[in-house]
């Protein structure tokens, strides 16, 4: 029975997915496009702490990035 269960970790393990898919799915969440597949292998295999991490990455990067879109149209225009 507890050679099953080790298996199953195991297996689970093998399938979770890298740090391209969990960026992939973040980008996807993002702007709404994910596929029904992908969610269902995140759902299933991932851990939520990667997501959780990449999403806060994804918006601090999105807010200073429009940030400096904002400062830069400002700035050529005399403000």
């Amino acid at each position: 029975m507890a050679s099953s269960q080790e298996h199953e970790k195991e297996r689970d393990r093998d399938q979770r997915p890298g740090i391209l898919a969990v960026m992939q799915s973040t980008l996807a969440a993002a702007f709404g496009v994910q596929s029904e597949q992908a969610r269902q292998r995140d759902f299933k295999h991932g851990r939520p702490l990667p997501y959780i991490i990449a999403g806060t990455v994804f918006t601090v990067l999105f807010i200073l990035i429009l940030v400096l879109i904002v400062r830069l149209v400002l700035s050529s225009a005399g403000v």
